[in-house]
């Protein structure tokens, strides 16, 4: 019996050594021969009291349970598969396009005070999509450390369009910095960049910029040519401060989609405010 330990201890001392726990199948000799096994080598002593099959099968089907909860969107990811025009009100300036004018029942960060509301209008075809739990912001709130995804929207002929926070910490040490704070057009899209393109910023794809206010608010504007970006070749972007938090808006499209749709991601952009 001794010498089967040791030579099944040399068999599994790298999984040991790899990732900490032993395998939920032991080797069938030493399941047969005892219910405990005493496991040595020459920098450990391990002592693991074999389980029964039935425990096993009821860590395992656990563990496949745990794994389904992570794998499910959040409530606030379960967007609504219809047109926005069947449930959001038209845009009193223009009959074109309707009004989406978020509310703390959207999203997690609305919920916990860390993003102000925010507004701007979309063609009434356009169909609000999924954002990936992992993206949402749901299980940071109400101190996420890295920017989340807030809401999306699309349209397979025209484009996309997603709003993006960021914590301003993450730009400035200042406690509720305006964006004119925080630095120059320049600057601020050298950080949220990335967030425009789903990948990589070069500062040679930053075609203009445009500083515009609101009453107290300032937005700064961006047109983007980002050929390699993953969220499409055309983007135009408006970024503002409120609170603790850097709001990005970001409208997108690719070659096919930008010669009939930039009027209409510019108008989205332009309505965007907080």
């Amino acid at each position: 019996m001794n010498s089967m330990a040791t030579a099944s201890a040399r068999r599994i001392s790298p999984l040991f050594s790899s990732c900490g726990v032993t395998s939920l199948h032991p080797p069938p000799q030493l399941e047969a021969s005892t219910t405990v096994i005493s496991v040595s080598t020459r920098s450990i002593s391990y002592r693991q009291p074999l389980r029964s099959p039935a425990a096993r099968r009821r860590d395992f089907l656990g563990g496949i349970a745990l794994v389904s909860v992570l794998l499910i969107d959040s409530p606030d990811s379960k967007a609504r598969e219809v047109e926005v025009g069947s449930y959001l009100p038209p845009f009193s300036s223009d009959p074109a396009f309707v009004l989406f004018r978020a509310t703390p029942t959207d999203t997690p960060a609305l919920r916990a005070g860390n993003v102000q509301p925010y507004e701007f209008i979309l063609p009434p075809s356009w169909k609000q999509t999924r954002v990936a739990n992992i993206l949402s912001g749901n299980y940071c709130q109400p101190k996420c450390a890295e920017p989340w995804v807030e809401v999306k929207f699309e349209d397979e002929k025209q484009g996309k369009v997603q709003v993006v926070a960021s914590p301003l910490i993450r730009l400035t040490n200042k406690p509720n910095a305006t964006i004119d704070d925080i630095g120059s057009p320049e600057k601020v899209i050298a950080s949220l960049g990335p967030f425009v393109t789903g990948n990589t910023y070069d500062s040679d794809e930053l075609i203009e910029t445009s500083i515009e206010k609101h009453g107290n608010q300032t937005y700064y504007s961006y047109v983007l040519e980002t050929p390699y970006a993953a969220t499409g070749s055309h983007n135009l972007a408006k970024a503002t401060a409120k609170g603790n938090t850097v709001v990005l808006f970001v409208a997108s499209a690719n070659d096919k989609q930008w010669p009939t749709s930039q009027a209409t991601l510019k108008a989205m952009v332009d309505s965007f405010q907080i």
